[in-house]
């Protein structure tokens, strides 16, 4: 179907929307109803008219350029306005594609940000110590809640694995893209004659699903208490405060030991649980309707290298879009992410475009 023709569907249906809201103002269930969808074209009406106002202009204006009755003056003018139309046109365009595409319903949702150490012994645990305290400072740089929900340390310091619960608005539209192998060219602080060492850690992000979206049948589950371990606090070894669940259909294992509380391990390890098994399902779907398509640039596989941190440089190369900033300091500080995330928001986008429209032939 053409643009044009999906576009003019559009409108019919606002058209008819209004109808209905017309003839059922004294049904208040109805009326509401349609009032809401009514509601919920009105922006993506607004954008169509506006693009089909500019097509509208563009058309008079060339029509002018060809009259002959028309003077040099005007022409000259009409060129000018031309040309600014025809330079906003492919970004009206390109907002119409976006509204039409089907919305990711995890967009809203927070997330679940898990980090664990990669290929490299303690320079992959530091590695993902600094990642952990790199999307720390991004959440505070963009006024998001950040709940650490498990840090393990081990070594000289380093992070074997970590997670947290991030909340605000469009956490995980934000932060999709992030899940993969990252990887570090430093000098590891341990290393006496300074050659630069090869590091990875990986990045899991996962939407954080409330119990609405996904009920758990309890009997699916195995749960299992011990003491907890590790280095530091008292309750190590006294109290069987450690939660390991299975979730036996999945083979999903969980483990949350932080809190001394076994009822509070077992609620961060039920909502870790959770968000796996929404990430599984909508995974599921998407490759269904996708047909096996590319969920998040490149794929989005947790196998997959996605990025790189060149200390020596001062560089950050994101493989999947071929961007390189040479930011790296203002990238570990968190405000500097913001530029890699909308060059791979904007990129995703366009690649959803394009999948649309081969379908839609």
């Amino acid at each position: 179907m053409s643009l044009d023709l999906t576009l003019d569907k559009i409108l019919k249906k606002h058209d008819f929307l209004r109808e209905q809201m017309l003839e059922n103002v004294d049904n208040s269930e109805n009326f509401i109803k349609f009032s809401r969808e009514f509601s919920d074209l009105e922006p993506f009406v607004h954008s169509i008219h506006q693009y089909q106002k500019v097509l509208r202009d563009m058309a008079e204006l060339r029509a002018d350029l060809l009259d002959q009755a028309v003077d040099l003056e005007f022409k000259e003018l009409a060129k000018s306005e031309l040309e600014l139309l025809e330079k906003s046109l492919p970004l009206l365009e390109k907002d119409i594609k976006l509204q039409l595409l089907p919305p990711d319903i995890a967009d809203d949702k927070n997330a679940i940000l898990e980090i664990r150490a990669g290929t490299g012994g303690d320079e992959a645990g530091l590695f993902a110590g600094d990642l952990f305290r790199m999307y720390q400072k991004y959440s505070d740089h963009r006024g998001w809640k950040f709940e650490i929900l498990a840090f393990q340390e081990s070594g000289i310091g380093s992070l074997k694995e970590s997670s947290a619960s991030i909340s605000g608005k469009g956490v995980f539209s934000y932060l999709k893209f992030e899940s993969g192998v990252h990887r570090v060219q430093r000098v590891p602080v341990t290393e006496s004659s300074g050659r630069v060492h090869t590091s990875t850690a990986t990045v899991a992000v996962l939407p954080e699903a409330e119990e609405v979206d996904l009920k758990i049948d309890e009997t699916d589950l195995r749960i299992d208490v011990m003491r907890a371990s590790g280095a530091g606090g008292q309750h190590v070894n006294k109290t069987e405060s450690a939660v390991r669940i299975t979730h036996i259909p999945s083979g999903i294992v969980v483990v949350q030991q932080d809190e001394r509380s076994q009822h509070m391990n077992r609620a961060k390890a039920m909502k870790i649980l959770r968000s796996k098994l929404y990430e599984m399902e909508r995974q599921k779907l998407h490759s269904k309707r996708a047909e096996n398509r590319r969920l998040q640039i490149g794929g989005g596989e947790r196998s997959e290298r996605i990025r790189t941190y060149n200390y020596p440089q001062g560089r950050v190369s994101d493989h999947r879009i071929n961007l390189t900033l040479y930011k790296l300091s203002q990238i570990m500080e968190g405000y500097g992410l913001d530029e890699m995330i909308k060059a791979l928001v904007e990129a995703d986008q366009e690649d959803r475009i394009s999948s649309y429209q081969e379908d839609e032939k």
